[in-house]
């Protein structure tokens, strides 16, 4: 055996090692399929989900945003809203100086806004309509949307006067806490259920 074709062997042998020694201790179980552990927080099933809604929940939201009771000082009455912006937080107001906050997504540079309003009207899947405005910005939009969980206007809506704006659920739960839409407050699928149901038709909302 050459002194090149020895120096060879030795090489590939010891790579063969380093490998061995970085491998998971789950490597002698790689097989077609085989993958390394989920990372903390995600679970593994194989049943398939029974709807998209299964694969979105919080699992993009920070916990500081996560739906719960706080201390809220308010004039407003119990079953108002109220929208604080610029913390990226939505009050529902409780009473007693309570209040349950969830975590939202609002309007980016430019297209923010302030000012009371009610709800008009409460819609479960709803349908989307872009603006005039919205299409010109953005001309890949499509002029009408059937209600779903592709839908951008999520699981469901909460319509705001005679405005164009809404609070609604949300396909993207990652931009919850940032500035990203063109007015509406977007909240998480599971959030925007759980506010609906506590919603009453004609209820104050005050964004600040």
């Amino acid at each position: 055996m050459s002194v090149r074709v020895f120096r060879l062997l030795a090489a590939g042998l010891a790579a063969f090692s380093i490998m061995s020694m970085a491998l998971p201790a789950q490597a002698d179980t790689f097989h077609p399929g085989w993958r390394f552990a989920p990372p903390p927080g995600i679970t593994l099933t194989n049943g398939r989900p029974q709807h998209a809604l299964a694969l979105q929940g919080n699992a993009h939201v920070s916990p500081i945003y996560l739906r719960q009771v706080v201390p809220y000082a308010t004039g407003e009455r119990a079953g108002t809203i109220v929208i604080d912006t610029r913390a990226h937080f939505l009050y529902f107001v409780l009473g007693d100086g309570r209040a349950l906050r969830y975590g939202i997504g609002v309007a980016r540079d430019g297209f923010e806004w302030s000012g009371a309003h009610r709800v008009t009207r409460k819609a479960e899947w709803p349908r989307w309509t872009p603006p005039a405005e919205m299409r010109k910005r953005q001309p890949g939009l499509p002029a009408f949307m059937e209600g779903g969980p592709n839908n951008p206007l999520g699981a469901r809506a909460l319509y705001l006067g005679s405005t164009l704006y809404r609070i609604h659920g949300t396909n993207e739960p990652w931009s919850i806490g940032q500035n990203v839409s063109s007015g509406c407050i977007r909240m998480t699928n599971a959030d925007v259920i759980d506010l609906y149901e506590r919603v009453q038709l004609n209820s104050r909302v005050v964004v600040l």
